[in-house]
């Protein structure tokens, strides 16, 4: 069976999207009294007749009204397709693989960054390429948007970049990790930019300064990805405290208080590399994957292991439904397995 590498619930409904090495992408509905299944199959025009691309779906992302699923591809193209399964818009510009696709909040605009070492913004509505950036030296890794209009990309070439619609040369650069970096996001309010890297470093970036504002080094280890709970000012959460989670090839997960500047918690029981972390739309739990088989969920207040599901591959990616009661996993044996928190 082909790995799948990521998973995504759409936010406003129990569908379950997974992207895998088969090149398709999958819809599975797990609203109540329905269980069905869409394949979204990834094709290229070869001598005038569809054929599979045969490489794999690696990026996914609903737009924040659930209307539309945005797929990014090893085969060069980002794909936008209907909660039905249709093929809505295919976006070709990229010479070569797609390594992380976003929709902005509005939903007007899909971000996608390639092997390419550029970055794309592209009209949702039309399909075509409205602008794109070639700002950096080697494979772009990820993108994250500030705004409507704003958006930070990092690359293999240690650098953050943040650009602006419109603005030809970016508006900022972070410059401070040692080696590529691997994942970035802004903080719910979009004042901070967390980035994470091979170097072992989680570093916390201002546009108002160019220095970052925070390194936190504690992992032995890459880093493969971050993520913030959903809490502080703007959010459903504005009272929570706003927490930073870090996944490692350490086998660990770290909370971090970044207004601190501190680890709080350092949850040990995986037992192999960590590739994903989730949090749950209420910011009280965590959920980690890892290549141990494992999903674990954790309490972000104290640290302490609430509930473990083995698998039977490698845990790929993890993502919480809007509810916050269950739990979506993709694995590289071919499976995708639900967390039901409720039984």
């Amino acid at each position: 069976e082909s790995e799948v590498f990521s998973c995504a619930w759409n936010p406003s409904q129990d569908l379950l999207a997974s992207g895998s090495g088969d090149s398709t992408a999958r819809l599975w509905d797990l609203n109540e009294g329905s269980h069905t299944q869409l394949v979204l199959r990834h094709c290229i025009r070869e001598g005038g007749q569809e054929v599979p691309s045969n490489k794999d779906v690696t990026s996914l992302d609903w737009n924040s009204e659930g209307t539309l699923l945005g797929t990014g591809s090893y085969d060069g193209y980002a794909r936008i397709w209907s909660t039905k399964g249709e093929l809505v818009a295919t976006l070709g510009q990229h010479k070569g693989p797609i390594f992380a696709l976003k929709w902005n909040r509005k939903g007007n605009y899909v971000l996608t960054a390639g092997v390419d070492k550029s970055t794309i913004i592209w009209d949702a509505g039309t399909g075509e390429c409205k602008q794109q950036f070639s700002h950096h030296t080697a494979p772009a890794l990820d993108v994250d948007w500030q705004s409507n209009n704003t958006f930070a990309s990092c690359s293999t070439d240690e650098r953050i970049l943040v650009c602006k619609m419109g603005v030809d040369k970016p508006i900022k650069e972070f410059v401070g990790h040692r080696n590529e970096v691997n994942a970035i996001k802004w903080d719910p309010a979009g004042s901070l930019l967390a980035s994470c890297s091979d170097d072992m470093s989680v570093k916390i970036w201002s546009i108002k300064q160019d220095q970052y504002v925070h390194s936190l080094q504690a992992h032995t280890r890459e880093i493969y990805t971050i993520k913030w709970s959903p809490c502080g000012p703007g959010t459903e959460n504005p009272n929570a405290t706003l927490y930073l989670a870090s996944a490692s090839f350490d086998s660990t997960v770290r909370l971090w208080d970044v207004e601190q500047g501190q680890c709080v918690h350092t949850l040990t029981k995986h037992t192999e590399p960590v590739y994903s972390v989730a949090f749950s739309p209420d910011g009280k739990y965590l959920a980690s994957g890892s290549f141990d088989k494992c999903v674990h969920i954790w309490s972000t207040q104290t640290g302490s292991l609430v509930q473990t599901y083995k698998g039977c591959g490698g845990i790929f990616e993890v993502s919480w439904n809007h509810r916050g009661d269950k739990v979506g996993a993709s694995a590289s044996d071919g499976t995708v397995c639900v967390m039901d928190l409720r039984k």
